[in-house]
């Protein structure tokens, strides 16, 4: 989705990693990052640093001198607080043998196509999209497919006939972003049940990041508080993979703690993975993530309020005729179509330059994603306020 890195022949890499795709998003963040009074809604974070009683845990766990090797597969006690969370979210009993805590939502993201595909295979990933499942698509050593999403005045829809058009004998997953990074879009359980018929068909695996899942704006597809999921729809032997993080929930991006669920007759394949990878999460930061589960519900709940005020305040540029923006269903950005826009990345250094507010470029998301940019509404009011009257400023400028 983005060049690859340009290394001499000589050093003989291998291509796996010198076709690993730049990150649009850390081009521009690198480029205002320490700006004075910059607002920045260029990644996928909130402005809310790390609760007291998550930080507590881990300092508790370290005086404790709980540095020493752990469990590969987690440990007992954050497996279980997993298994339980999933038990309140989806209403329906988990065993905690199908969680897997990892360094991070990326490490179970590779651990996942580690697992499905390889060299010569395929993975469909519906675009606009978040610009690390190519990433770890390539390094895994398979080839990424993007599959553009289609937009009208409702917002953006999959495109079942592309979907399985994009189809062939080396096709082996399909990821599904449900809510969407970076364009907001839920799927309804039609979607997940058409999704997951296709691939039942065609013998796919799915790889599930329903990481934005509790982070739901849309009253039609609201299920007790989350967003449909793929848990709703399946049977037990579906190939599934989820991908999941402590980042958004609870603040938690500098972390790097998440997990894997899958089935689990994988663990040990799993298990094996995690060995090879990071031979482990500290146990200090698993205490974190404990916490985290049985204490942070209202802290989540915070979190969610605010991104449906940050919501409702960014539908504000719609106003600057330059802008279109269907209103996101879910997670936490707006993905805002910049008319007149030929250079997504063009418009997003300029803002950085003359209103000295921070967005991703679209194209960092895919060809479908050019003349778009994205903005994280996970921020305190002020700051969102300020940032659309700065936009609303500088796009005539931009555009004109």
């Amino acid at each position: 989705m983005n060049a690859s890195v340009s290394i001499p022949s000589t050093f003989n890499l291998r291509p796996e990693a010198q076709q690993a795709p730049t990150s649009g998003i850390v081009d521009v963040f690198s480029y205002g990052r320490g700006r004075p009074g910059i607002i920045p809604l260029w990644v996928g974070e909130g402005d809310l640093a790390t609760p007291s009683f998550i930080c507590d845990a881990a300092a508790r766990s370290l005086k404790d001198g709980e540095t020493f090797y752990t469990y590969q597969r987690g440990i007992p006690e954050l497996r279980q607080a997993i298994a339980g969370y999933h038990e309140t979210v989806y209403r329906k009993a988990f065993d905690p043998e199908r969680f897997f805590v990892t360094s991070g939502g990326m490490p179970a993201m590779q651990i996942a196509f580690r697992m499905v595909c390889g060299t010569g295979d395929e993975v469909l990933i519906p675009t606009p999209a978040w610009p690390n499942f190519a990433g770890a698509i390539t390094v895994a050593g398979a080839r990424p497919v993007p599959v553009p999403m289609t937009i009208d005045a409702k917002g953006w829809h999959l495109d079942f006939e592309r979907l399985e058009q994009a189809i062939t004998p080396r096709t082996r997953v399909v990821v599904l972003n449900s809510p969407s990074n970076p364009t907001g879009w839920t799927a309804s359980h039609d979607d997940l049940r058409a999704v997951l018929d296709m691939a039942r068909r065609h013998g796919l695996w799915i790889v599930a990041d329903e990481i934005y899942g509790r982070f739901i704006h849309d009253p039609a597809l609201t299920i007790d508080g989350r967003a449909p999921s793929f848990r709703d729809v399946m049977a037990p032997e579906d190939r599934i993979l989820f991908v999941q993080t402590f980042s958004k929930n609870w603040a938690m991006t500098g972390w790097r703690l998440g997990w894997l669920e899958a089935p689990p007759a994988l663990g040990q394949v799993i298990e094996n993975l995690v060995q090879y990878q990071t031979s482990g999460t500290p146990t200090f930061i698993q205490r974190a993530g404990v916490a985290a589960i049985e204490q942070g519900e209202s802290f989540l709940e915070e979190q969610i309020t605010r991104a449906k005020r940050g919501r409702d305040l960014v539908g504000r540029l719609a106003e600057t005729g330059l802008v279109d923006l269907p209103p996101p269903s879910g997670a936490f950005y707006a993905f805002l179509k910049i008319k007149g826009a030929t250079s997504s990345k063009d418009i997003a250094f300029r803002l950085i330059d003359e209103a000295n507010v921070g967005l991703a470029p679209g194209n960092a998301f895919g060809e479908a994603g050019e003349g778009y940019l994205r903005l994280c509404y996970l921020r305190k009011a002020e700051d969102l306020e300020e940032a659309v009257e700065r936009i609303g400023t500088a796009l005539p400028r931009l555009v004109g």
